[in-house]
C-alpha cells in the first residue's frame, strides 16, 4: 500500500541536515502548525459547501448557484464578507473571557487533530493513550462553550450554554462506553493499533451485532456532542436567536462557525478510525486478490472517504428529523442510549474474553 512516509521522512532528513536537532524539532512543528490551520481553512470551506448542497438535495432545491461554478465558490464569498465585517463586544461583557472563549474552542479542536492516522505512516502524534486523549481534550470545548455564554452577558447566551454543558457531559458518557468497546477488543489506547488490528476486517463487521449498536450509539452521541440537529438546543434559532454565540460578530463569530465544522470532521475521522478501519482497505479474510486490488487505492482516499460518509449521514440527520425538547434529549441519553451501552459493554467483554470475535 502507498505511504507518506518517503515524504515526512525526506522533510525531517533535510531539517536535521540543515539545523542542529532543536530547532530542527522547532521548525517542524511551525510546519505541522500551518499545515493544521490549512487544513482547518480548506475544511471550513469544503464542509459548509457541502452542508448547504446536502440540505438543498433533501428538500429538492437548488441551494448556492451564483457564486463560481454551480455555487462552489459561495463559502469563500461567505469567509470574505466574515473577515470585512466589524467585531462587536457587548456593553457589560466581560472582554477579556468573551474574547479568549473562540479561541479556546479552535485550540481544542487543533490539539484533537493530533492522534488522528490521515494516511498510512501519516500522523501528527502517534501517542500510546490516544483514545484518552480524544476523551479528555474533547472535554475541553464545552468551557469555551460555558465561557462565551456567561461572558456575553446575555440571557440567551447564557441559557444556550448551560444547554450545551449539560448536553455535552451527558453524551459523553453514551460516546465514551461505545469508545471502550473497541478498546476492549483491541486491547490498546493506541489509534495506530487499532487501525492494524482491523488488518483481517473492520471491527463494524468484526464484532457482529455488539460493535454495530456501539457505532449507531457512538454516532447518536456524537451528533449531540458537536451540537448538531436534531441535538441543537444550544443554538436554537426559534428559541434563543443563535444560542451562546448570539452575541459574536466577524472573526470570532467565525471561528466557533469553523471550530463547529471541524468538530464534525474530528468525531467522524474518529468513528472511522475506531469502527471502519481508518486509512485502512476493505479486507475480507484470506481473500487475496479482493485484499490486493483494495490496497491498490491510496490509504489516504480510504481515510477521507470513510470520513466524508459519515459527515454526510450526520447531515443527513440534520434534514430529517425535528429538533427534540431539553427534557426528550435528556431521557434519550439517561433512559435510553445510556442502559443500553452499559449491557453492550458487558457483552463486549463477554465476547473479548470468549473470543468470539473474527
Amino acid at each position: 500500500m502507498w505511504s507518506l512516509s518517503d515524504i515526512t521522512n525526506s522533510i525531517q532528513n533535510a531539517l536535521n541536515r540543515a539545523f542542529n536537532p532543536t530547532f530542527a524539532t522547532l521548525t517542524e512543528m511551525v510546519i505541522v502548525g500551518i499545515c493544521v490551520i490549512g487544513l482547518f481553512a480548506v475544511l471550513g470551506l469544503i464542509l459548509v459547501i457541502m452542508e448547504r448542497k446536502v440540505s438543498a438535495y433533501m428538500q429538492v432545491r437548488l441551494g448556492p448557484n451564483r457564486v463560481g461554478p454551480k455555487g462552489m465558490l459561495q463559502s469563500l464569498a461567505d469567509t470574505l464578507k466574515l473577515l470585512l465585517k466589524e467585531g462587536l463586544t457587548p456593553d457589560g461583557a466581560d472582554k477579556f473571557l468573551f474574547n479568549l472563549a473562540p479561541v479556546i474552542a479552535m485550540i481544542a479542536a487543533m490539539l484533537l487533530l493530533a492522534p488522528i492516522a490521515f494516511a498510512k505512516n501519516f500522523q501528527i502524534w502517534d501517542i500510546n493513550i490516544g483514545v484518552l486523549f480524544i476523551s479528555a481534550v474533547s472535554s475541553i470545548s464545552v468551557i469555551s462553550i460555558l465561557m462565551a455564554g456567561w461572558a456575553s452577558n446575555n440571557k440567551y447566551s447564557l441559557l444556550g450554554a448551560m444547554r450545551s454543558g449539560a448536553q455535552i457531559v451527558s453524551y459523553e458518557l453514551s460516546a465514551g462506553l461505545s469508545v471502550l468497546s473497541v478498546v476492549i477488543l483491541v486491547g490498546s489506547l493506541k489509534l495506530s493499533d487499532i487501525v492494524q488490528s482491523q488488518e483481517n476486517g473492520w471491527w463494524i463487521f468484526k464484532g457482529h451485532i455488539p460493535m454495530i449498536i456501539s457505532f449507531v450509539i457512538f454516532l447518536v452521541a456524537v451528533t449531540a456532542e458537536t451540537n448538531r440537529a436534531p441535538f441543537d438546543l444550544a443554538e436554537a434559532e426559534s428559541e434563543l436567536t443563535a444560542g451562546f454565540h448570539t452575541e459574536y460578530s466577524g472573526m470570532k463569530f467565525a471561528l466557533f462557525f469553523l471550530a463547529e465544522y471541524v468538530n464534525v470532521f474530528i468525531v467522524c475521522g474518529v468513528g472511522a478510525t475506531l469502527f471502519l478501519g481508518g486509512w485502512m482497505p476493505l479486507h475480507i479474510g484470506n481473500w487475496h486478490g479482493f485484499n490486493h486490488v483494495m490496497d491498490f487505492i491510496p490509504s489516504s482516499i480510504w481515510f477521507f472517504g470513510k470520513t466524508f460518509f459519515l459527515i454526510f449521514v450526520i447531515m443527513w440527520f440534520r434534514w430529517t428529523f425535528p429538533r427534540l425538547r431539553i427534557d426528550q434529549l435528556l431521557n434519550l441519553e439517561w433512559k435510553y442510549l445510556l442502559p443500553i451501552s452499559m449491557f453492550n459493554i458487558l457483552l463486549v467483554t463477554l465476547m473479548a474474553i470468549m473470543g468470539w470475535h473474527f
